[in-house]
């Protein structure tokens, strides 16, 4: 089906789109001998304790089948890229 006049391309059949959500914030209580052995291990991987805890979390779905097919991916580590300078 194509546009008729009366409305501009893409309003006829458009497909809703999703935006992106925003990262939910979660307390979560340790023990403090378990969230130091945390820091450790995500600095040994230069992540941060949260990056770690979303990794491993990830990585626990996964191994269940749990994991949401919409799930996006893992944010990019380090600092992002530098625009305009080529």
């Amino acid at each position: 089906m194509t546009a008729s006049p009366e409305e501009p391309a893409g309003e006829a059949e458009s497909v809703p789109r999703r935006r992106p959500q925003q990262r939910k914030q979660v307390l979560l209580r340790l023990d403090p001998s378990v969230y130091e052995a945390l820091t450790r291990w995500a600095g040994d991987e230069l992540r941060s304790a949260n990056a770690q805890i979303e990794f491993l979390l990830r990585r626990a779905l996964a191994d269940a089948g749990r994991l949401p097919g919409d799930a996006g991916p893992l944010p990019r580590r380090g600092r992002p890229p530098v625009r305009g300078e080529d």
